[in-house]
């Protein structure tokens, strides 16, 4: 099994390097650090006084996975969650912040635990998944996954902007799916067709 920094580090591959795409809220990024969380760190890479684009272009590998490790993991206190949830709860609070907790939580709950929305690991979230974990020990991770698969293309129902990282321009499945699919089983992922017919009603 990887450890957590060779997952950190695949986070980094997986990210890219840099972009500014204008209908991303993140603003610029690269290899998934925001300009908005360097703003929010204060990392002012050229040391001009302010943390702009010229300081994202500067990001390399490693700082963006000591970034990750940082605050990404260890901050949000991902080490605490099964060990079988953490790759895929850390990857995804990479890419949507709390928003990864909340839907473990929702997923918990529809479980059957009772567990608070609020995007923050603590104890009642860890029981609650360490509870499912002993229920579902071969299929939690996968369930997550699902569940994060199917966040992904609701948030795209709602936001046509975002649609571009669901479904590729000749409607194959996009980025956001192949990468929720990394963390699920083959045996649940999407055929070609179930994607597009999921996607079809989409301009």
């Amino acid at each position: 099994m990887q450890d957590v920094r060779q997952i950190a580090e695949a986070i980094v591959a997986r990210e890219g390097g840099f972009v500014n795409d204008p209908d991303d809220p993140g603003g610029a990024t690269k290899f998934g650090v925001t300009i908005h969380t360097m703003r929010r760190l204060g990392l002012d890479l050229d040391g001009d006084g302010d943390v702009d684009v010229a300081d994202v272009r500067r990001i390399d590998r490693k700082l963006a996975t000591d970034i990750f490790l940082k605050h990404y993991f260890e901050r949000p206190k991902i080490r605490l969650l099964p060990v079988a949830l953490q790759a895929s709860v850390f990857d995804m609070y990479v890419n949507a912040g709390a928003r990864a907790v909340r839907i473990l939580q929702d997923l918990s709950n529809q479980m059957g635990q009772q567990v608070a929305m609020d995007g923050v690991i603590g104890p009642q979230t860890c029981a609650a998944a360490e509870a499912a974990a002993r229920a579902a020990p071969n299929h939690l991770a996968d369930a997550y996954g699902i569940a994060r698969r199917n966040y992904y293309y609701r948030l795209a129902d709602r936001r046509p902007t975002m649609r571009k990282y669901a479904r590729t321009r000749e409607g194959g499945k996009g980025g956001w799916i192949r990468r929720a699919e990394e963390f699920i089983s083959p045996r649940y992922h999407l055929s070609e067709g179930e994607h597009r017919r999921r996607v079809a009603s989409w301009a």
